[in-house]
């Protein structure tokens, strides 16, 4: 039911409620009124006819008929006069106010329910009779009720219509906001309400374009998010592709450098030391030439070797994580035997992925790199701890620490490709300051 259907029948009922109270109390007071009426009528024309009876009981029938007949109608009384043998000898005239009209009888009998009835008999054994006769005091209230009810139907039709029109033209501002919700409904959130009359529909229309514009924002934002959100995962997928591109390319220099590059440096530095033996005594110009040649290789292996760890660990393909850190933590100890290392290893996977055992390591090894290069730390401490989902990674030191402002500044090339490595396996690295000073660096790769 609609609220314009709803405040009509509500004011109908208000008036048929208004209505049927005044036509109770009308009809309470027409008894009573009436009731009042007959009862002094009745008493007076009673009191009045006993004693003319007595007067003229000596005269007979014609001269109480002929005063009667003088007499007329007497106000809400009926008198008959009735010889013994029940003639009827007079009858009150008609009443000439409202003549030709009578209430209907169920309200007649509803306002007086019973007549009152007087008989007088006389001398010569007539009767005359007096009746109350209210019909004319009936048929006023008869024609206030009704003109009451008339005018409460009126009153209904005419209020009813007015609040259906007024109702109708308050609530009209209130289908613009329904189509506009059913517009937010179907998607469309650039939807607004232009501004609507009336101080609560304008609050409305106000109050529907601020949730417009707020949803709109939220979609939209929602919407860059998932472009970011997609966009940051292709760059991970690029990234990881183009790491594990460069990682292959490492594996395959780092391979050839040890096995084609390190045998010829091997042969070279063979045949050299056969020179060197050949011609020390006989021929010493070649053979000082063959010892250069040999030290020349010795220094080439070298580099060579130290270079080949820097492309591809190879104990990380060979032996593992763990003994590929060990490795890596017992050549910074002899390189710089003025820092203290220490290395924490527990709960690691047992198989891990190429991708992530890389990336630990050059997490690790960058880490430290920098520690060592630009922190100027005595102690650098790594702890690798595995749980059900993430492997937590840690590498903290006692150096200078974070200077203020680093993050705006530029350069860090470690630091974003450490971060990069971490975010690309879907995990997370960030640098702090360690406690007492120095440098913490965490990172949490996923297991799964």
């Amino acid at each position: 039911m609609s609220l314009r259907l709803k405040l009509n029948v509500l004011l109908a009922l208000v008036i048929l409620t208004f209505t049927s109270t005044l036509l109770t109390l009308e009809l309470m007071g027409t008894q009573r009124a009436v009731g009042e009426e007959i009862e002094a009528a009745n008493r007076v024309a009673t009191q009045l006819l006993t004693r003319v009876t007595l007067i003229y009981a000596d005269t007979g029938a014609p001269a109480l008929i002929d005063f009667l007949i003088r007499l007329g109608r007497v106000r809400a009384t009926e008198i008959r006069l009735i010889d013994g043998s029940g003639e009827l000898l007079y009858n009150s005239p008609p009443s000439p106010y409202k003549a030709g009209r009578e209430a209907p009888g169920w309200y007649a009998h509803l306002i007086l329910p019973r007549r009152p009835r007087q008989e007088i008999t006389l001398a010569d054994r007539a009767v005359l009779v007096v009746e109350a006769d209210a019909s004319r005091a009936i048929l006023d209230g008869w024609d206030e009720a009704l003109q009451l009810l008339v005018t409460g139907s009126i009153a209904m039709i005419l209020g009813n219509a007015l609040v259906f029109w007024l109702v109708g033209r308050a609530t009209r501002p209130f289908n613009t906001i329904v189509r506009g919700l059913e517009h937010m409904r179907a998607g469309d959130y650039h939807t607004r309400l232009s501004p609507l009359p009336g101080r609560e529909a304008g609050s409305m229309a106000e109050a529907f374009n601020r949730m417009a514009q707020s949803i709109e924002d939220n979609m939209n934002a929602r919407r860059e998010a998932l472009e970011a959100r997609s966009s940051l995962e292709q760059n991970r997928e690029l990234t990881q592709f183009i790491q594990s591109r460069i990682e292959e390319e490492r594996r395959d220099i780092a391979r050839e450098l040890h096995d084609e590059m390190g045998q010829a440096v091997t042969a070279i530095k063979s045949m050299g030391l056969s020179i060197v033996r050949r011609d020390t005594d006989t021929n010493p110009p070649s053979a000082e030439a063959a010892q250069l040649i040999v030290d020349t290789a010795n220094h080439l292996y070298d580099v060579m070797h130290s270079i080949i760890p820097r492309l591809r660990p190879l104990a990380l393909d060979n032996l593992g994580l763990e003994d590929a850190l060990d490795d890596l933590v017992a050549e910074w100890r002899r390189h710089h035997p003025e820092t203290q290392f220490s290395l924490s290893l527990s709960a690691l996977p047992e198989s891990p992925g190429d991708s992530f055992k890389l990336a630990a390591y050059r997490i690790v090894q960058e880490a430290v790199t920098n520690a060592l290069k630009h922190a100027g730390a005595g102690k650098i401490a790594i702890s690798l701890a595995g749980s059900e989902r993430w492997l937590d990674l840690a590498v903290e030191d006692d150096g200078s620490g974070l200077s203020a402002g680093w993050a705006q500044k530029r350069g860090h090339h470690g630091v974003r490709g450490m971060r990069e490595r971490a975010q690309a396996l879907g995990g997370e690295l960030e640098l702090t300051a360690a406690d007492g000073g120095g440098t913490r660096v965490h990172a949490r790769l996923p297991l799964e």
